[in-house]
C-alpha cells in the first residue's frame, strides 16, 4: 500500500490527531509487513485512539513514545500493536442468508460427495471471538455425521480473540442476538457471567492463533473455507497472495466463502462464482476453477475414488428440510 504524502495527519482527520506523518507511515508499513493490513490514510486520530490503551499498558506516555519503541525493535510491542489493529467484531448469525445456504445446499452437497471417505475439513479464517465457528458446529451437529471425521478449525491473528473463542463464554446479549431459544438451551449452559458453549460442541472444534501471511503448510485438503470480511482489510498484493494459497489448499470441489463486499477478482482463473440459485441473498461463494480441479484430479489418480451414496444425500436433504421447517 502506498499512502500519499502531504499535509499533517491532524489536518486530514475529522478528529484532531497529534500523530506525525512519519509515525503514521511507519505504523502503516509495520501493519502491512506483519499482518497484511492496509491502514487508510487520514485515520491518524482513530489509530491514535486505538493504540492509547496499549501505550499505557507498556508504560509509554503517548503514541509517539510507542512508535519510538517500535523503531528500536521492541518485538513484544509490535505484536501487541498488530493485535490491537485487528478488527474482531462478529456475532452469531451475522449473515443469516449465508449460514442458511451452508445448511441447505453446501454442506449436504459436500457430504454427498464424501460419503465414501466420510470426512470433512472446514476452516474459519479470521474467526475473531469464535461465534462463526460455534455456529458451524451447531449446523454440523444437526446433520447425519455419525461415524464421520470432522475437522473444524478456527484461526485468528489475535491471541486475545482466540482465547475468548476457546473459552466459549458469551453474554446474554451475544447469544440472544441471532440464536433461537432452542439453540441456546441445547448448546449453551447458563453461567453467572453469561452462557458457556456446551462440551457437545467443544469436542468438535480446534482454535489456534494464525497469521494469514504465514505458511499454509499445516493446511491441506480443505472442503470448506470461510474467510469473511478479512481480506477487505488487506492491501491488494497481500489479498491476492492469500487467495492464491487458499486455492492450493482447497479440495478439487472445495468451497470458499468470502464476505459480501469481497470477491476473488482478478483471480477468476483460480475460482468460479457459485450463483445463488435460490435468490436468497447469500453471495460470496466460490468453487475452485475447473482447470484446477482437473490438475488436482490427475495428481490424485492413484488415490481411492470417492463413492457417492444416495442414502447419505437423502438423509442430508431430510435434515435440511427439517431444519427449514
Amino acid at each position: 500500500m502506498t499512502l500519499p504524502l502531504g499535509n499533517s495527519v491532524r489536518n486530514r482527520d475529522q478528529k484532531e490527531s497529534n500523530m506525525h506523518d512519519e509515525d503514521f507511515l511507519f505504523l502503516a508499513r509495520l501493519a502491512r509487513r506483519m499482518g497484511g493490513l492496509a491502514l487508510n490514510d487520514g485515520k491518524g486520530a482513530k489509530l491514535e485512539e486505538r493504540l492509547k490503551p496499549l501505550a499505557q499498558r507498556f508504560g509509554l506516555r503517548d503514541g509517539a513514545a510507542l512508535v519510538a519503541q517500535l523503531r528500536l525493535g521492541h518485538e513484544a510491542l509490535a505484536g501487541a500493536v498488530l493485535e490491537a489493529l485487528t478488527v474482531s467484531e462478529t456475532s452469531f448469525f451475522r449473515d443469516a442468508a449465508m449460514f442458511a445456504r451452508l445448511r441447505d445446499e453446501i454442506l449436504p452437497a459436500l457430504m454427498a460427495a464424501r460419503s465414501g471417505k466420510r470426512r470433512l475439513r472446514i476452516w474459519s479464517a479470521g474467526c475473531a471471538s469464535g461465534q462463526e465457528v460455534w455456529l458451524l458446529a451447531i449446523l454440523l451437529d444437526a446433520l447425519p455425521l455419525q461415524g464421520w471425521t470432522v475437522d473444524l478449525i478456527g484461526t485468528d491473528l489475535s491471541g486475545a480473540s482466540i482465547r475468548r473463542a476457546e473459552a466459549g463464554l458469551y453474554s446474554q446479549f451475544e447469544v440472544m442476538r441471532g440464536l433461537s431459544e432452542e439453540d441456546v438451551a441445547r448448546y449453551f449452559a447458563p453461567q453467572e457471567q453469561g452462557f458457556l458453549v456446551s462440551e457437545r460442541l467443544k469436542h468438535m472444534v480446534r482454535f489456534r492463533v494464525f497469521n494469514l501471511l504465514d505458511s499454509f503448510g499445516w493446511l491441506d485438503d480443505l472442503d470448506l473455507v470461510l474467510c469473511r470480511n478479512v481480506l477487505m482489510h488487506f492491501d491488494r498484493s497481500q489479498r491476492l497472495s492469500v487467495l492464491e494459497r487458499l486455492a492450493d489448499v482447497l479440495t478439487p470441489d472445495g468451497v470458499l466463502v468470502l464476505g459480501e463486499t469481497e470477491n476473488v477478482q482478478p483471480l477468476m482463473s483460480l475460482y468460479q462464482d457459485m450463483p445463488d440459485q435460490r435468490m436468497s441473498g447469500a453471495l460470496g461463494f466460490y468453487a475452485r476453477a475447473r482447470s484446477l480441479r482437473s490438475r488436482a484430479s490427475a495428481r490424485r489418480s492413484d488415490a481411492p475414488q470417492t463413492v457417492r451414496s444416495s442414502s447419505c444425500v437423502s438423509r442430508a436433504a431430510a435434515v435440511s428440510a427439517k431444519m427449514r421447517g
